[in-house]
């Protein structure tokens, strides 16, 4: 059993300053060179998979930082073209699109591939992206995860219809830490990407997870449990720390309060800076509408800490509620280690501060580091993303929930 590793190339880098950082060209996420040295470098360190965030919205943050205006499924057919065995994951909504539509576009890359495709299924929050389609307000919380099993299902039959994937069919990949997303992952996702910043609560999560499935009938070693994780190095214990603080400093300060006010549900107009968010205005984790997964985050770290305002943007800079480890590359690994054998983590969605650089210094330094001590693969085994991720291929649903309207 080896550690599953992808590549989350998220524009410039997850830290909302990174476009910012010294060196790093600001525009680079808009030209696909960017996209293919990336997977390129990825696949020569042989990780299981690069991964494309997306959100069929142009993001009102745009003014503040480069956004993902690259549709993945146009950037994954390019890296397909120039790759051989990595795998390839891009995120579309279930809210958004038609499923025999999803199913035809995503199942063809997939066989363009070799059959190394896997759909990040999203139920895509937020009022921006329910405007580009003509909607006064997003669909409710628990319609949209009711919609997304059911599209994924009929998604999953067409696929399973077809037959002609060399890995059966696309890698189903999910995230969500609510009530309605668990669920959803139990039933059907077969990779999950996670948030937490507890090592026992990730553990709990995932085994609770797996726990779910099997409920559902299905065998708890069909799900790959992945936590987003982001990577900050230096070559000495001072150098990363002087590039964290850096970041902190080139994050817009705008950009990190409006991203902070989306993921709490309020304003966050008139708050002091010095002082802790006011506990009354923080409400039910299960009540809370976009995204749950984060707001929980949020809050337990409210809850755990109780941080200033300016605290809590500083610890949220660059993972957004994802975490993040400073460090030379052996700290990092003792880390990842530290969460592999803990039962916390399958692997990592690893998301860079900056990119290209803090990917190439993860690839040249980190990932030898997991090979020297056994935990991390030396060279592919197979050439399906579905053998890198050793899952087999469970049953096409039989009995479909009808189709919701998105709203």
């Amino acid at each position: 059993m080896t550690l599953h590793i992808n590549v989350n190339i998220l524009n410039a880098g997850v830290f909302g300053g990174s476009w910012r950082f010294p060196g790093t060209d600001p525009l680079g996420s808009y030209t696909i060179d960017h996209y293919s040295s990336i997977a390129r470098k990825a696949e020569q360190a042989k990780l299981d998979a690069v991964f494309l965030a997306d959100g069929p919205v142009l993001d009102p943050n745009i003014r503040h930082r480069t956004g993902n205006n690259l549709e993945p499924t146009t950037v994954l057919a390019r890296l397909a073209g120039e790759t051989e065995r990595i795998g390839l994951i891009g995120t579309l909504s279930s809210s958004y699109n038609d499923p025999l539509e999803l199913a035809r576009r995503l199942g063809d890359l997939d066989v363009l591939s070799g059959g190394r495709f896997g759909w990040n299924v999203v139920t895509t929050a937020g009022s921006a992206a329910a405007a580009n389609f003509g909607r006064t307000a997003e669909p409710h919380h628990g319609l949209r995860y009711r919609r997304a099993e059911s599209l994924t299902q009929l998604v999953v039959s067409e696929w399973a219809r077809r037959g002609d994937s060399p890995q059966g069919r696309p890698v189903v990949v999910q995230a969500g830490g609510s009530s309605d997303g668990k669920r959803l992952a139990a039933r059907v996702a077969e990779v999950v990407f996670s948030a937490d910043q507890d090592l026992a609560k990730a553990r709990a999560f995932r085994t609770g997870l797996r726990d779910e499935a099997q409920r559902f009938g299905r065998r708890p070693e069909e799900i790959v449990v992945l936590p987003g994780l982001s990577t900050v190095l230096g070559s000495t214990e001072a150098e990363a720390a002087q590039r964290r603080e850096l970041l902190d400093e080139l994050l817009p300060d705008p950009y990190a309060r409006a991203r902070l006010a989306g993921q709490l549900g309020f304003s966050l107009d008139g708050l002091s800076d010095d002082e802790p968010i006011p506990a009354e205005l923080l409400g039910d984790p299960d009540q809370a509408g976009g995204s749950q997964t984060f707001y929980r985050v949020v809050r337990e770290i409210i809850d755990r800490e109780n941080p200033t305002l300016r605290q809590l943007l500083k610890k949220l800079s660059g993972g957004g509620g994802h975490r993040i480890v400073v460090g030379t590359p052996e700290q990092v690994a003792d880390d990842i280690e530290r969460w592999y054998r803990g039962g916390a983590a399958d692997g990592f969605n690893v998301m860079p501060d900056v990119l290209p650089s803090g990917f190439d210094d993860f690839a040249d330094h980190v990932i030898p580091e997991l090979v020297r001590r056994g935990l991390f693969r030396k060279d592919y085994e197979g050439d399906t993303l579905r053998g890198h991720l050793g899952l087999g291929l469970p049953a096409a649903p039989t009995h479909i929930e009808p189709l919701l309207s998105a709203g």
